[in-house]
């Protein structure tokens, strides 16, 4: 019995044993089957990855096909024990595509960097299922739509960067779970709402950048508990209320970044001590009040100090000389300084020794005393230094020349006096230098012509005598020289008006200069504005004064000029006249009545005589005065002058027969009678014929020198106008691509949408602006056509030379929609295509018999050749610069005449007719008339948006934060944090590529990029008078790729 039950034992547990084995044999053919299979799947979804990138430039993804194993495919990396990708590396790679569902299926995925590419679309939901998930990198693309909430699935993830993209909706609070979170960057986004509270909840975050975003709210309190944060950044958003005081506990923080938002309060007096390893401190356009805290010397790793533009009061903290690393310090616009003159500048003994200080701003402040010696030992690697709008007394030392490579210096508004010390003509590198409204005295020092990279110079408003230095003909870069309400006398030298880059303005009035206007200022020929009132002047005035075909104001008033008035009447673009007070004589010429943007003209008390003519009644002359001239007459009535004596009459002989009924006359009016009634009948036959044949042949508005088409080679050229062949698309017209001449000749043919309103005008506006301009940087047109399609409708149509790399806005700003046949533009070719527009420019305001006035300048109408050479386009809204304003005087239909009119005046439902939202000038909306200074902001504009890749219109822009202002604040010191990355990455992969330093690279970049966009945020100024001339934009842009390229140095 026991024998038969041990037996049935050891039966039982072979049975369960192989049961066992049967099982394992069983799970392990599964999971191979399933590792397989999983394999497998991993190769497919990075197929689907290759399937939705549009575009790959360097090719790099002709790997990923079956002849290769998946893992070793360019940017995967799979995991040595079980063969799955586990990270995704396709970075700068210039990829345009969207990001597929598929990537989910990439289960083992650690990382994904995808970042400097042209990725649109959304980010799908799909990689919340990458629970295994660590690095996120999505920086610098062009994804849209909101950030997706599943993510937090991945809880294991360290990084998240989507960081420059167009990611929108309120910031998930769902983030708030991701414990392991070392870093999180969602700036330059456009997310609105508060910031969640729940991000506090990531005790391990390192850095955290939500800047350039559209937030409102306050700073959470939760904030108060990261542990181990480095990096904040909040700047350029909507944030108000007090800094949390639990965020000033957090030592490790080295950025602190919260610029221009609405935050207020005080800053705790141990600030420097307990953030002891601050390296930026960035607080300002805020308003934020208290003082400085005295203990931020303590922070000796201190780079930027910027608390500009808030309502700090008391002193400067006197050992700032322990920052040594300090590069940047900005106190501008608070209320420092106080009533202690005894303190004063003191601590610019402690600051001389921050050896390494680039930029010193001070201005707008309340700052008192007199400037120590000490200025002159201050960093000799100074480049900006700004004392302006203060109240300091006391002369400028002497050693102010030490600082050597000082590019600005401005201490304008103060009270300081004495002589200007000689020492300033060392300061060779100085391009702004504005010492004005101040009471210096004594004479211009003949050392200012050393500076001869100086662009501003403005000494107004002082007590300065003698003559006007010889040397300052050497400062042929001057753009602006204001030397107003002084006490300098002489003649005004003649190498003054040499100063061809002037165009800013030149102002010498309330002074007591003498002798005669020289001929030579008809060489100023750039100039926008000349002021020499109020001096001592005599003689006649100079015919060569017709040579500043750009002078908007002109006032001559308080000298002693005399003669007749010279013919001004080519000085088209002139606002402002002021003539009064002098000796000129004879008649009023009736010119004066024909300047087109007159709004102030004054020829009071000289000695003018006869009729006034009655031109000068326009209703667009705002202010007009003819007074203390006696022996005027006529004119219209409101000037209640007396009437003019009557003309001798006519002969007795001829009067008697202009008073005689001729039959003569009545014959001659009868047979033209006759005639005109059979010339109708025969231009209506032609009529008939002609649009009975127009179905067939169609006439060119270009003219005879243009080769004809009809309406059915266009429609057999672009394959019936076939939406295959639209290649862009607007309000007014719609571009298809064509080929004529039997397949030999790519055309685009540009049809206009005439059921549109304005699109007629628009249409003879560019034929007529096309016939008269030829320029190897404007799209050249082929021909024309106008008549009726088959089916009785009206039809024009423009054929141009195809551009095959289509327009810039489709590089700087690819739409998701569209398949792109290009590459990113690095820097060297966006610096050529903004030469080949200013060259466009040039032509169009400087070099036309009839100067053109674009009027929509942009990106879209920005056209590439082959070889990236850029050409203006699109002239539908171009104005000519005429001083006649009828047809009969200049050939050109009226509403081709740029003038001041009430339909010119923009309106909210006819923005389009005068441009494009963004790139309009200020000017126009205030109903300015078409001008060249408009093109130029509209160019500065588009030269920052080149060189930034931000739009105008971009929604992080509001109020009185625009793309201009962005830039503007970004000077001197930031430059390369405001540019498009994709040209930062560019360089240095050929710094890799050919070994060559990057440190060196970095610097002359950097330089090359500040004089880029210096242009650019001159062109966009406020004011027409402070943009440059479009000559000196040239120039300058030709002299920049010279220097960063090296030629001819």
């Amino acid at each position: 019995m026991e024998h038969s039950n041990n037996s049935f034992r050891l039966t039982s547990f072979t049975v369960f044993l192989t049961r066992i084995l049967i099982s394992i044999i069983s799970i392990g053919s599964v999971m191979g089957t399933a590792v397989s299979f999983t394999n497998g799947t991993d190769q497919q979804a990075l197929l689907a990855i290759r399937d939705h990138i549009q575009e790959d430039p360097f090719k790099v993804l002709s790997s990923w096909n079956y002849s290769i194993h998946f893992c070793n495919w360019y940017g995967v990396t799979c995991g040595l024990r079980h063969q799955r990708v586990t990270v995704l590396n396709l970075s700068s790679l210039e990829l345009v595509g969207s990001m597929s569902p598929s990537i989910g299926d990439l289960t083992f995925l650690r990382e994904i960097i995808l970042e400097n590419n042209r990725f649109h679309s959304s980010i799908p939901q799909e990689v919340g299922r990458l629970f295994r998930l660590q690095f996120l990198s999505l920086y610098n693309n062009s994804f849209q739509g909101e950030f997706p909430s599943n993510l937090t699935h991945c809880s294991d993830i360290r990084v998240i960067d989507v960081h420059k993209n167009n990611l929108e909706g309120k910031i998930p609070t769902e983030l708030g779970s991701l414990s392991n979170l070392l870093e999180l960057h969602l700036s330059g986004n456009h997310f609105t709402g508060k910031i969640p509270p729940s991000l506090g909840n990531l005790s391990t975050l390192h850095s955290l950048s939500l800047s350039e975003n559209n937030l409102e709210g306050s700073i959470p309190l939760e904030f108060g508990q990261f542990s181990d944060l480095e990096f904040l950044e909040l700047s350029i958003n909507r944030l108000s209320g007090t800094i949390p005081p639990a965020l000033y506990n957090i030592s490790s923080i080295q950025y602190f970044r919260v610029a221009f938002n609405l935050l207020s309060g005080t800053f705790p007096p141990d600030l420097g001590f307990i953030l002891s390893k601050l390296q930026m401190f960035l607080v300002g356009g805020n308003q934020f009040s208290g003082s400085i805290p005295a203990s931020i010397t303590n922070a000796s790793g201190l780079v930027q100090f910027d608390i500009g533009m808030n309502a700090f009061t008391g002193s400067i903290p006197m050992n700032l000389g322990n920052l040594q690393n300090l590069q940047s310090l900005k106190f501008a616009g608070n209320m420092l300084g106080g009533s202690n003159e005894t303190v004063g500048f003191s601590f610019f003994t402690s600051l001389a020794n921050c050896t390494n200080l680039r930029i010193l701003h001070l201005n707008n402040n309340s700052f008192k005393g007199v400037l120590p010696d000490s200025i002159g030992n201050l960093s000799t690697k100074l480049i900006s230094l700004r004392l302006d709008e203060n109240y300091i007394s006391g002369r400028i030392p002497e050693g102010i020349g030490n600082l050597v490579k000082l590019q600005n210096l401005a201490i304008n508004k103060n009270m300081l006096t004495g002589s200007i010390p000689d020492s300033i003509g060392r300061l060779v590198k100085l391009q702004g230098l504005d010492i004005s409204r101040n009471k210096f005295s004594g004479k211009i020092p003949s050392s200012i012509g050393n500076i001869s990279l100086l662009s501003i110079l403005a000494m107004q408003g002082n007590m300065i005598e003698g003559s006007i230095p010889i040397s300052l003909g050497n400062c042929r870069n001057l753009q602006e020289l204001d030397l107003s309400c002084n006490q300098l006398t002489g003649l005004i030298p003649r190498e003054v008006f040499s100063l061809s880059f002037l165009s800013l303005g030149l102002n010498l009035a309330q002074n007591r200069l003498t002798g005669p206007l020289p001929p030579e200022v008809g060489k100023l020929f750039n100039l926008g504005r000349m002021d020499i009132s109020n001096n001592k002047l005599s003689g006649e005035l100079p015919a060569s004064l017709v040579g500043c075909q750009v002078l908007e104001f002109l006032n001559l008033q308080g000298n002693l000029f005399e003669g007749t008035i010279v013919p001004l009447g080519t000085l088209k673009s002139i606002v402002v006249l002021d003539l009064s007070c002098n000796n000129l004589s004879g008649t009023i010429p009736e010119s004066l009545g024909q300047f087109r943007f007159i709004q102030y003209l004054n020829l009071s008390f000289n000695r003018f005589e006869g009729e006034v003519p009655y031109s000068l009644g326009r209703e667009n002359i705002s202010a007009f005065s003819i007074s203390g001239n006696k022996d005027l007459c006529g004119g219209m009535k409101p000037l209640n002058l007396p009437a003019c004596p009557k003309k001798i009459p006519m002969k007795p002989e001829r009067e008697r027969l202009e008073r005689k009924p001729s039959f003569v006359l009545i014959l001659v009016a009868g047979i033209t009678f006759i005639l005109f009634m059979l010339l109708a009948q025969i231009l209506g036959v032609l009529y008939w014929t002609r649009s009975f044949k127009s179905k067939s042949t169609l006439e060119s508005p270009l003219g005879n020198q243009y080769p004809r088409l009809s309406y059915a080679e266009l429609l057999q050229a672009t394959n019936g106008f076939s939406p295959v062949n639209l290649i862009a698309e607007g309000r007014y017209s719609s571009v298809y691509k064509g080929i004529l001449n039997n397949g030999e000749q790519e055309v685009a043919v540009k049809v206009l949408k005439l059921q549109q309103h304005g699109a007629k005008k628009c249409f003879m506006a560019e034929c007529e602006a096309l016939r008269n301009i030829r320029h190897r940087n404007i799209v050249k047109v082929i021909t024309s056509c106008s008549g009726i399609d088959f089916k009785g409708n009206d039809f024009k149509a423009l054929v141009f030379e195809l551009m095959p790399n289509g327009s810039l806005e489709s590089w700087l700003h690819p739409s998701p929609s569209v398949l792109l046949e290009s590459k990113n533009l690095n820097l060297i070719q966006r610096l050529n295509i903004a030469i080949d527009v200013a060259s466009a420019l040039d032509y169009l305001h400087r070099r036309c018999e009839i100067p053109v006035v674009h009027r929509d300048l942009k990106p879209s109408n920005i056209l590439l050749d082959d070889e990236l050479c850029g050409h203006v386009g699109d002239f539908g809204l171009a104005r000519f610069l005429l001083a006649t304003t009828n047809k009969g005087d200049s050939g050109l239909p009226r509403f081709l005449l740029a003038r001041p009119n009430k339909s010119n005046r923009p309106q909210t439902r006819s923005i389009g007719a005068i441009g494009t939202i963004g790139y309009i000038a200020l000017e126009y909306g205030m109903g300015r008339a078409a001008s060249t200074q408009g093109d130029l902001y509209s160019f500065g504009i588009l030269l920052l948006e080149m060189f930034t890749r931000k739009k105008p219109t971009n929604s992080m822009f509001r109020d009185n934060f625009n793309l201009h202002s962005y830039v503007e604040m970004a000077f001197p010191d930031r430059v390369l944090e405001i540019v498009d990355p994709l040209i930062l990455e560019q360089r240095n992969n050929e710094s890799n590529r050919t070994g060559r330093s990057s440190s060196g690279n970095s610097g002359r970049l950097g330089e090359c990029l500040a004089s880029i966009l210096r242009i650019g945020v001159t062109c966009s100024a406020q004011l027409p008078r402070e943009r440059m001339d479009i000559e000196a934009v040239l120039m300058e842009l030709h002299l920049i790729r010279n220097v960063f390229l090296g030629v001819g140095l």
